[in-house]
């Protein structure tokens, strides 16, 4: 793994080119305090930014740490391979027209493979990104304006849009921000890399991400690792739920999105939080800055209003915590408090009696955090300042900072709207451990995400199942399909292949009533009309075998007594892996949308929760005092068709079983599609 070191914290900066972008560079620089040379490089200009610039790079003093390079991208490449030779600690590549313009360009892929060969083993970032801040030492090698301060510890973040990192140091929700760095095509080093080289800094407290596509899966991985033996959670935004957006990546940043169920399941199963926006992102991080991962998703809310604590409970609902009833301790303290006047509930209604009074305020929040709770609210709303009076409002911030300093518990100050809490306001309360969270919604996603890190976090052992390399494929027909499954453990229905009307009156009959006729070589035979099921005898067969137009015909014993119909689908993902995904089978498959996801390798127990998560689990279970499923089937069913992926992984594109019937006493794949790679292009369909 390449030093990062000099690159993100660099002693000496040199900026290349004197356009606006590179004057920027230099005067954002001192105007930030870095106090270390600053050398502009220039052919023709005497001085760039308020610096005096050399000719050459020749002519500088000493091989620079970190390098801002702002020329075109021909004379990118050129100063990237000067400045390896000479020894540089790194350098950020602002140029575009590289991979991502491969469309445009027909040579951007060819320049950005020369860039590489260029850098040899000298750090970049790059090309096409604004490069980075780093808020702790000073240092903006940075092109355009942000919004951040000096700070002593914070959050790092990394992000595959430079504009995204722009508006991101813009936040004034008091989020201390250590560094933000962009990584552009990810040419050489991506954003694992480079997010590893900053959660070594012991002045970082989380690593946040916006991803447009992971890349490497392993350096991915190797993060994800790192980070919980650090104790340091990580928290991302991923792209790539729309098709739109899955286009937009590639020709934005030359990644490759991949599907939104493979995202989603790569960072759940590395233990990297997910946020729905940038809102909850900015939340989530600030929150595990002052508290990390939070103990549990049982919380404790306290307000002025009936209102609040309604929206409070109701916004709750839909997310993955908890509000447990107050112990007899808290109701206790709660009524010597309160008084007789107020009902005592969780979420709360304090009711305005007590407004103004700080030491009756103090022991009502005070009471509330003496509970098992793994993080108190207090909900309030400041007035604004420019129009309206907000001294009435300090008696709050007095009382909850006052029952924070008697306790260890973690506290947040939560306010409706994001723009009722002043960055001003979010600042005193963060200095005085109180963590200040902006609007009701994205502060409680906020506390679910963080509790969702509490526990094992991030501990999954079995390295990912990579996927082999992009092939034409062929559709394996169901028979053969069936065929190759089985060889592995997966239950099949008693069945024989015919080729004629007379091989089906033969050879059907003896495999017993009721039976399954269906017309080989059709991609979707319901809707053809291919599949005849509960042939309950031979005038039936006939009938349908006659009104069946097929070359050749699969006859199955039908699988009764079915509890629930299962999907089972495997699909080569290049971006993440090979992604399971379970749901709820048959006709309605589409309709009901009734599906999780995983990445392979899975243990029993993974398949087990992965079941629990589907709306049709009660029907596994036995619904209503109905049969339940042969759980233990279901499960190694699943697990045959990741024994034959993992024999399989190198051709493998695409398995569906839909449905597998589970019964109480068995699970059987009555249909299967497969999808090959093929080693020659001519055996392709």
């Amino acid at each position: 793994m390449r030093d990062l070191s000099r690159l993100l914290r660099p002693r000496s900066i040199a900026v290349i080119g004197g356009g606006f972008w590179g004057g920027n560079v230099v005067r954002q620089c001192r105007r930030f305090g870095f106090a270390g040379p600053i050398w502009p490089v220039h052919p023709t200009r005497d001085e760039v930014g308020g610096e005096r610039a050399v000719a050459t790079l020749a002519a500088l003093p000493a091989a620079p740490d970190a390098v801002f390079i702002g020329v075109n991208r021909i004379l990118t490449i050129q100063m990237v391979a000067d400045l390896a030779a000479m020894g540089a600690g790194g350098a950020t590549c602002f140029a575009s027209g590289f991979r991502e313009a491969q469309q445009e360009s027909n040579d951007g892929a060819d320049l950005q493979e020369q860039l590489l060969v260029a850098a040899g083993e000298m750090p970049i970032l790059g090309p096409n990104c604004y490069g980075l801040i780093n808020y702790l030492d000073q240092v903006v090698l940075w092109p355009d304006q942000h919004g951040g301060v000096k700070v002593d510890r914070g959050v790092a973040i990394v992000t595959q849009s430079s504009n995204i990192a722009i508006n991101l140091t813009m936040q004034k929700r008091a989020l201390p921000l250590a560094y933000v760095v962009t990584v552009g095509n990810q040419a050489q080093t991506g954003l694992a890399e480079i997010g590893l080289a900053l959660l070594n800094d012991s002045r970082v407290t989380a690593l946040g991400l916006y991803i447009e596509g992971v890349g490497d899966l392993r350096a991915f991985e190797a993060l994800s690792h790192a980070a919980h033996a650090m104790g340091k959670p990580l928290l991302a935004v991923k792209t790539g739920r729309s098709p739109q957006a899955q286009a937009g990546a590639v020709s934005h940043t030359a990644s490759l999105a991949g599907s939104d169920a493979g995202g989603r399941a790569l960072l759940a199963r590395l233990g990297v939080a997910e946020a729905s926006g940038l809102s909850t992102f900015l939340e989530t991080l600030k929150l595990l800055h002052m508290t990390g991962p939070l103990g549990s998703n049982r919380i404790g809310s306290l307000s002025c209003s009936g209102g609040e604590a309604s929206l409070m409970a109701d916004t709750a609902l839909e997310l993955n915590l908890e509000f447990p009833p107050f112990g007899e301790y808290q109701m206790a303290a709660l009524r010597r408090a309160l008084g007789p006047m107020v009902a005592l509930a969780n979420p709360l209604d304090y009711h305005t009696y007590i407004w103004g009074d700080t030491v009756a305020m103090t022991a009502t929040m005070a009471a509330v955090m003496m509970g098992d709770l793994a993080l108190t609210c207090i909900v309030v709303d400041f007035p604004r300042a420019d129009r309206c009076d907000p001294v009435a409002w300090q008696c709050v911030i007095d009382a909850v900072v006052a029952a924070k300093a008697g306790s260890d518990a973690p506290v947040a100050l939560i306010s409706s709207l994001a723009d009722t809490m002043p960055e001003d306001v979010a600042q005193n309360l963060m200095a005085q451990g109180v963590v200040p969270l902006c609007g009701i919604e994205a502060g409680l996603k906020a506390i679910e995400l963080a509790a969702s890190l509490g526990g094992d976090w991030g501990t999954a052992s079995a390295p990912i199942l990579l996927p082999g390399p992009a092939r034409k494929s062929r559709v394996i027909d169901e028979a053969a399909a069936k065929g190759c499954l089985q060889a592995y453990g997966v239950p099949v229905p008693k069945g024989v292949v015919c080729s004629s009307l007379t091989a089906v009156m033969d050879q059907a009959v003896p495999l017993g009533f009721p039976l399954v006729l269906k017309g080989l070589g059709h991609a979707h035979k319901s809707e053809l009309g291919a599949v005849r099921i509960n042939l309950t005898n031979e005038q039936a067969l006939a009938e349908a075998a006659t009104a069946i137009d097929s070359a050749r015909y699969l006859v199955e014993r039908m699988v009764t007594a079915g509890v629930a119909e299962l999907l089972i689908g495997v699909l080569r993902d290049p971006a993440h892996g090979f992604v399971l995904t379970l749901g709820a089978g048959g006709v309605l498959t589409e309709v009901l949308s009734d599906t999780t996801s995983r990445l392979l390798p899975v243990t029993r127990q993974d398949v087990l929760h992965a079941l629990a998560e589907l709306k049709l689990y009660p029907l596994l279970c036995g619904y209503r005092g109905n049969a339940a499923a042969d759980l233990d089937a279901v499960v190694e069913a699943v697990l045959a068709v990741q024994r034959f992926v993992l024999a399989s992984a190198a051709l493998l594109e695409e398995i569906e079983i839909n449905p597998l019937i589970c019964t109480p006493t068995q699970a059987v794949a009555v249909d299967a599609l497969i999808r090959m790679g093929v080693e020659d292009d001519r055996d392709a369909d």
